[in-house]
C-alpha cells in the first residue's frame, strides 16, 4: 500500500511511491507544456483529415487538400523537360560539327552526354572513359574505329558487332585454336609484334614471326603494323593495349581471337541523346 504525506521541504504533497528513502512529489506539469501537448494532438487531427496519412486496403485516404508528392515530382520533371525542349530541338536539328561549334549548345550537350555516359556507358568503360581490360580507353588517341565526331556517332548508334543492319564488324582470327599457326609460330608472331615497339628479346624469334605476319597479319594491321581504322585493326606499334602488351597476352590474342561486342544504343537511346554522347566522349581529349 502507498500512503499520501507532505514532504516536510517543499510542503508539497507525495503519491505516496517512495524508493530508498526518496520520494516522489505530486506536482502537475507545467501549462506551456501541457498546451503543447494538447496543440500537438490537434496538429495530428488536422494533418490526417488535410493530408494521405492513412493507408486503406488498396490505396490510401487522400486528404482534403489534395496534396501528391507524386504530383509534385512529376509537375517539376515536366517542367525541367519544358526547360530542356528548347535546347533539343536545337540539337535535333543541328549536325555535330554545328553543335561543337555553338558554345551554349555545346555546354547543353556536354552536360546531357555526361549523365547519358554515367548511366550507360561507365559500367564498361569506367566512370572517366578510362577503360579497362577488354574496353578500351576514350580519353587517349588510339581508336580501333576512328575518333571523328561521325565515327564516334557511329560507333554508339550501331555498334561493334551488334545485332544491328549497320553496324561494324571484324574479329580476331584465332590463329591458333583453328590450325592456321602452331603454337611455335604463336610465339615467333608474338615475338615480332613485340619487335614493333622496340620490346622483342629474341631477335630470330621475332625475324621468323614477321615472315608469319606478313603472311596471316598484315591485311588487317598494314604491313607496318600500324593498324586500320576502316577495319576497326588496332596499331600494334605504339605502347596502348586493350588486352595488355605483354608477350603471353599477344600470344593469348593470336592463338585464341577476340570477337568483343559494342552495342548499338539507337532504338535504347533517343537521338538527341546519341548526339550529346558522341560531342561529350570526343571533348574528353582523344577525339580526332
Amino acid at each position: 500500500m502507498t500512503s499520501h504525506k507532505t514532504d516536510e521541504a517543499t510542503d508539497a504533497d507525495t503519491t505516496g511511491h517512495e524508493w530508498d528513502g526518496i520520494s516522489e512529489l505530486n506536482r502537475p506539469l507545467p501549462k506551456w507544456w501541457l498546451w503543447t501537448f494538447y496543440a500537438t494532438i490537434v496538429w495530428a487531427i488536422g494533418y490526417w483529415l488535410l493530408m494521405p496519412a492513412w493507408p486503406l486496403v488498396a490505396s490510401y485516404t487522400k486528404g482534403l487538400l489534395g496534396y501528391s508528392q507524386r504530383g509534385t515530382v512529376a509537375a517539376e520533371l515536366n517542367e525541367a523537360k519544358a526547360a530542356k525542349a528548347e535546347f533539343q530541338q536545337r540539337i535535333a536539328a543541328s549536325d555535330l560539327a554545328a553543335i561543337n561549334a555553338d558554345p551554349e549548345l555545346l555546354g547543353f550537350a556536354l552536360a546531357g552526354g555526361e549523365a547519358a555516359f554515367g548511366d550507360n556507358c561507365a559500367p564498361c568503360h569506367g566512370r572517366g572513359a578510362q577503360g579497362a581490360f577488354g574496353y578500351p580507353n576514350l580519353r587517349d588517341d588510339s581508336w580501333l574505329w576512328g575518333g571523328t565526331l561521325e565515327a564516334i556517332h557511329q560507333t554508339i548508334s550501331h555498334g561493334i558487332g551488334a545485332n544491328d543492319p549497320e553496324t561494324r564488324n571484324n574479329q580476331m582470327p584465332a590463329f591458333g585454336r583453328s590450325g592456321i599457326l602452331t603454337e611455335p609460330q604463336v610465339g615467333d608472331a608474338a615475338e615480332y609484334v613485340l619487335s614493333l615497339s622496340g620490346r622483342a628479346d629474341d631477335k630470330s624469334s621475332a625475324e621468323r614471326g614477321a615472315k608469319i605476319f606478313a603472311a596471316n597479319c598484315t591485311p588487317c594491321h598494314g604491313p607496318d603494323g600500324k593498324g586500320n581504322q576502316a577495319l576497326g585493326a588496332p596499331n600494334l606499334t605504339d605502347e596502348l593495349w586493350l588486352y595488355a602488351g605483354d608477350k603471353a597476352t599477344i600470344a593469348t590474342t593470336i592463338r585464341g581471337g577476340r570477337g568483343d561486342v559494342m552495342p548499338a544504343w539507337a532504338g535504347r537511346l533517343d537521338p538527341e541523346t546519341i548526339k550529346e554522347l558522341a560531342v561529350y566522349i570526343h571533348s574528353l581529349g582523344g577525339g580526332q
